[in-house]
């Protein structure tokens, strides 16, 4: 079994949506990733560089939601999967979910949550 960094409510303001006002007045995305690594060395040498820097993680996740874009949270959240696996080798598996605070009425959030392996999205 994988151990579990995770990386919660990473707040970013930006274009996402299919609607035309999406297109041009960014809103607020919310994003909680859980990265799965074995943290066995890390624990046992207590060396950051034996870990993954969620500091690393979170900020290349925040570059990407400032700039790509997408129109549908699905897009969003398979390139962030994508941008976590490019960033550090060692994570073998990732849960990423977006959500769009007061997109839906009536409710706090609308979003979407995947799960997938490094050799789903990288193919090694």
């Amino acid at each position: 079994m994988l151990d579990q960094i995770h990386i919660r409510d990473l707040l970013v303001h930006a274009i996402i949506g299919i609607n035309p006002h999406e297109r041009v007045t960014p809103q607020d995305v919310l994003v909680n990733a859980t990265l799965l690594f074995d943290t066995r060395k890390a624990g046992a040498s207590d060396r950051v560089g034996d870990s993954i820097n969620y500091s690393t993680i979170a900020k290349a996740m925040y570059a990407h939601i400032e700039t790509a874009a997408p129109g549908l949270l699905e897009k969003l959240v398979a390139d962030l999967a994508r941008v976590c696996f490019a960033t550090d080798d060692r994570i073998e598996e990732v849960e990423i979910t977006a959500e769009k605070p007061g997109a839906v009425t009536f409710t706090r959030s609308a979003g979407v949550t995947i799960r997938r392996t490094r050799s789903e999205v990288m193919g090694s």
